[in-house]
């Protein structure tokens, strides 16, 4: 029987899988593989959270694959060793996978493709990097001309429907999930691509329509939530943007259509880092504006340290980072504001928080993630953004005016009038003692003044603007290598004091 090989990645679903699929057309049996590579598993990058998370999708998986008379075989090893040894195994004529565009990735399938049958599917995104190019040939590097050409092509064609049937040889042996690290019962966000599909529904059922109006304010579940599921290839990019497209043609009211559009417009957002990460792979390291590779970071490790506990006494910032900590997710808006805080307020190098989200996010993505920093940062694909600095108590105030999210996540807060609950250290200590908030007991003093340091960070990356960059091949990421190991997407214009 004519039998392939399905070596699954980040695409952790039966519905709409291209991969499956172009696995399943020419052959008779087909061998669902996952493998377990310790050179991804020893990066500092790898999160506990987002483990748990791909094991128990795993697991889901396979319960669904042995619904359909199929199962998932798992495999501990380097990719090529591996496949080299299945496929003389099980007798299977070709491997299909999901296309990937890490520096990594790429680097693992093109030495396999050199000995193996190896078949790349373009589905991680809609349009591959290669689709969505200027009309000299080369990649976009600002996201506007780049959006307007990717929404000129066709829209998304119609999904594959998931396959009832998978037959697969039942001889082969399989290594066992890892049992550690587990999935906490209370993160939001339960496994599997039926939760993935619920989610999905629901959000184009009841919330799309008012997306445009609420996906700021960080109290509301105005967003979709899906992230940690499109990470994974739990729902495919393709079925999103199919139901974006149908949400803003049957839209009835502008609100609804611009609620429709400005969600396609982020999902085109992680097409665009994508497109980034793949034409420029020299962003995993270095800032994509070689000049700000100058700049003299503060890089102090106390301070990193309160940044990373939601410790700094901005309740914003720390609300924000006690919610990542908690339930492995923080809401959009929320990242741009402690981004900017760590490395305009702190001016500490925007790789360390780089890899703190990433160790900590279920939805950690290699290009989502480093485009966002890099655009908080004002290093990355931006014309002039170095200027831009969020004022976290702006920021606050605009998008939890009522401070019900900073309440939320700061039970130390919880009876702080609503004049302080921006700013608790302008209370006095008889407001204090009402509050049964002492500030520098039960909660910090700040640990920076913002209008000082944001004076600061201006000079800093001015000078560091005017500076000669290094040649290209010469370029390093300064201070990349003191990154404190024990310690570990947005956009939107920010306030200029």
């Amino acid at each position: 029987m004519t039998t392939t090989i399905w070596w699954l990645r980040r695409d952790l679903r039966l519905t709409d899988n291209q991969t499956l699929h172009a696995a399943l057309a020419p052959a008779e049996q087909v061998i669902p593989l996952f493998i377990i590579d310790p050179t991804l598993l020893a990066s500092p990058y790898v999160g506990e959270k987002r483990l748990a998370f791909l094991w128990a999708n795993l697991r889901q998986l396979d319960h669904e694959l042995q619904a359909r008379g199929s199962r998932l075989i798992v495999r501990i090893g380097s990719p090529l060793t591996v496949l080299t040894e299945f496929l003389a195994e099980s007798g299977a004529s070709a491997i299909y996978a999901e296309a990937d565009f890490s520096p990594y990735a790429r680097r693992r399938d093109e030495a396999i493709q050199q000995t193996l049958p190896l078949q790349l599917i373009s589905s991680l995104s809609l349009r591959h990097p290669n689709e969505v190019l200027k009309s000299n040939g080369a990649p976009y590097t600002v996201f506007t001309p780049y959006s307007r050409a990717w929404q000129a092509l066709p829209p998304p064609d119609s999904l594959l429907p998931a396959p009832s049937r998978i037959i697969t040889p039942t001889h082969l042996a399989s290594d066992p999930l890892p049992t550690e690290p587990t999935l906490s019962p209370h993160l939001p966000f339960p496994p599997g691509e039926a939760e993935a599909q619920r989610r999905l529904q629901t959000f184009i059922e009841i919330s799309i329509d008012d997306y445009a109006e609420q996906r700021d304010l960080m109290a509301m579940a105005g967003t979709s939530q899906l992230s940690p599921y499109l990470r994974f290839g739990l729902i495919s990019a393709r079925h999103m943007m199919t139901l974006a497209y149908q949400a803003r043609a049957q839209a009835t009211t502008d609100e609804a259509r611009r609620g429709a559009q400005t969600w396609l417009n982020e999902l085109i957002w992680r097409e665009f880092y994508l497109a980034i990460l793949y034409h420029f792979p020299h962003v995993r390291t270095r800032s994509f504006q070689p000049h700000f590779d100058q700049i003299i970071w503060n890089n102090d490790a106390t301070m990193f340290a309160a940044w990373c506990q939601g410790k700094t006494g901005y309740p914003v910032v720390d609300a924000a980072m006690r919610q990542l900590l908690q339930s492995g997710w923080m809401h959009n808006r929320a990242r741009m504001i402690v981004a900017s805080f760590l490395v305009k307020d702190l001016l500490i190098d925007w790789r360390w928080g780089e890899r703190w989200f990433m160790q900590h996010l279920l939805d950690g993505d290699p290009a989502a993630n480093n485009g966002g920093w890099q655009w908080t940062a004002g290093v990355g694909t931006d014309a002039a953004p170095y200027f831009r600095v969020f004022n976290p108590i702006l920021q606050s105030q605009k998008f939890d005016p009522d401070g019900h999210y900073l309440r939320h996540w700061l039970p130390e807060l919880a009876h702080v009038a609503a004049k302080f609950i921006h700013t608790p250290w302008q209370m006095d200590l008889a407001e204090q003692r009402r509050a049964a908030c002492l500030i520098g007991m039960d909660y910090p003093q700040p640990i920076i003044d913002h209008a000082l340091a944001r004076q600061r960070v201006l000079a800093v990356y001015g000078a560091a603007k005017k500076s000669p960059s290094p040649p290209p091949l010469a370029q390093k990421a300064r201070g990349d290598k003191r990154l404190p190991r024990p310690l570990g997407e947005g956009r939107g214009e920010g306030d200029k004091s």
